[in-house]
């Protein structure tokens, strides 16, 4: 979706630490490294993919601002990927907390930071072949933006807005499941088609179908004015074309070559889109129990 030019983002909600650090990635490339991050991410076991993937050091070095700080108004997020991102960040930090404030739950706001390679986190040193992440010991959603290209250029994405803005509202999915107590069920049952795993990852695709229903309508503080245009036909399927490419059957039959449900930690394509979709059409946080019944 796109946002409304004159709506005044908040560059202070993101921490944009590209260019900080002081290390050079090695091993891999970019094309081993993206099979890796995908394979992590995603629930492809690294070990079959010995060989493509690499090794990778990177010294994360210090952290400071980056040009996000210049992301001042929607017409910047039209233009600039990780302008974008903190519009989308703005968005949901504006929606979540009045919509769970009806259910009595207290939305606490979630740190985002944008960086590129490698940094630390509460979670543990990362780098870019984790992909985006959440992280509960510090409550932080963490974004390299390259790659959403890779998705893309070597998954099929759509490239379009609310493909993108999917897969920030997903990460914030995950807080609002720490929030309310659901995220460490994908510890407890870490793999398989009708794991705790992919139970929380399908619930966290619905909670950002939840968030887009509403998006429209979340404003901004500042101004009284949403952050968001109305919703277009090509931009559910932007959306719908994010979550098919991220699929662990998709991406697993794009790296080995075969499908394996046992494997599985976030869900099939099908599985995604289906549940991103009951949270934008039902706008109804209850219909995204995925805890319920025997297949997600």
């Amino acid at each position: 979706m796109s946002f409304n030019d004159n709506v005044q983002l908040d560059p202070s909600q993101v921490q944009d630490r590209r260019g900080a650090g002081r290390g050079v990635k090695v091993g891999g490339g970019i094309g081993g490294g993206i099979v890796l991050l995908i394979a992590v991410l995603l629930g492809v076991n690294p070990a079959l993919l010995d060989g493509l993937g690499g090794s990778s050091t990177q010294d994360p070095g210090p952290q400071g601002q980056g040009a996000a700080a210049a992301c001042l108004t929607g017409a910047d997020a039209d233009a600039r990927l990780d302008c974008r991102i903190t519009g989308t960040v703005n968005s949901l930090n504006a929606f979540w907390p009045a919509y769970l404030a009806e259910t009595g739950t207290r939305y606490p706001q979630p740190q985002t930071v944008i960086f590129a390679a490698a940094t630390g986190t509460g979670c543990g040193n990362a780098t870019s072949e984790v992909g985006p992440f959440y992280c509960p010991a510090d409550s932080t959603a963490y974004f390299d933006p390259g790659f959403f290209q890779e998705l893309v250029d070597r998954f099929g994405s759509s490239g379009g807005p609310l493909a993108q803005e999917y897969v920030v509202a997903h990460e914030f999915g995950h807080h609002v499941q720490n929030i309310l107590g659901n995220l460490d069920r994908a510890q407890q049952d870490p793999q398989g088609p009708e794991s705790g795993a992919v139970r929380v990852e399908l619930q966290a695709d619905c909670y950002a179908g939840l968030w887009v229903h509403y998006a429209t309508t979340a404003k901004d503080p500042a101004t009284g004015v949403p952050f968001l245009e109305p919703l277009k036909d090509q931009d559910l399927k932007d959306a719908l074309s994010a979550a098919s490419a991220v699929g662990d059957d998709r991406i697993q039959k794009a790296a080995t070559g075969k499908v394996t449900p046992e494997a599985w930690t976030h869900g099939s394509s099908a599985q995604r889109q289906s549940w991103f979709y009951r949270g934008y059409t039902s706008g109804d946080i209850k219909q995204c129990d995925t805890f319920t019944g025997a297949t997600p």
